[in-house]
């Protein structure tokens, strides 16, 4: 393991916890010994991590601190690289945008070495057919962001159009479609909306009447994605 990737691995550890941990516990983490996981700690301190502590009273690293680029392992780089391309060719316009200048950003501020392997990347993402939204996607994730609701004219499986007050609160990208997930004050429970149906998506100056984050956990359990088990989601 190079220095720089046992620098990462020990801010890494360092990130789950939140209350002082000792230099042996981490020196047993990271698998090195305890004059170096000192050497580590006054490394990184001096690089801009806000790592609290002394030996034999433990180490904290306070929220907030960000990774500098240099410290991204060429795995990671892949990954960034990878995701940005997947993104690029499976979101909406505005999204693939946004993951295209992000990646430039990262790539501005990398090392030589590091820029090298993001510029060479073998790792490709295969063609897809265009979604043929009606919509705007970037609106419904400004409904999620915001938690409003949003009122939805939506076409059914058998063609027939429908109207929808929903609590939208998560957006699902799949090969071929895009699927809106949300609470449905029509049908009372939870509804996915494929975006290509949707034939027009108003957001509500209304906030809708829990947060997203309850929403998710909520239709994860319905979905037997997390403990308890719950019922089947129905369709639109």
């Amino acid at each position: 393991m190079s220095r720089s990737e046992r620098l990462l691995d020990l801010l890494q550890v360092l990130r789950r916890y939140r209350q002082p941990v000792s230099g042996r516990r981490l020196a047993e983490k990271t698998g090195v010994s305890l004059r170096t996981l000192y050497r580590d700690i006054a490394s990184l301190q001096a690089q801009g991590a806000d790592i609290e502590g002394e030996p034999g009273l433990g180490y904290v690293l306070k929220p907030g601190f960000m990774l500098p680029p240099m410290m991204f392992s060429q795995e990671e780089i892949e990954a960034l690289v990878l995701g940005s391309r997947w993104v690029a060719k499976r979101a909406d316009t505005h999204l693939a945008t946004a993951a295209g200048d992000a990646l430039a950003k990262i790539a501005a501020v990398l090392p030589a070495d590091l820029r090298e392997e993001l510029d060479a990347s073998t790792l490709l993402v295969g063609p897809v057919a265009p979604v043929a939204d009606r919509i705007d996607v970037s609106l419904l994730r400004k409904a999620i962001r915001h938690e409003r609701k949003l009122d939805l004219s939506y076409i059914d499986t058998d063609g027939g159009e429908t109207r929808r007050t929903v609590w939208p609160f998560a957006l699902g990208f799949f090969e071929n479609v895009r699927v809106l997930v949300a609470w449905c004050e029509l049908r009372q429970g939870f509804r996915h909306f494929r975006t290509d149906r949707i034939r027009q998506a108003d957001i509500s100056e209304t906030r809708y009447g829990r947060r997203r984050q309850v929403l998710l956990r909520e239709w994860r359990e319905t979905q037997n994605i997390g403990p308890p088990e719950g019922r089947r989601v129905g369709s639109a």
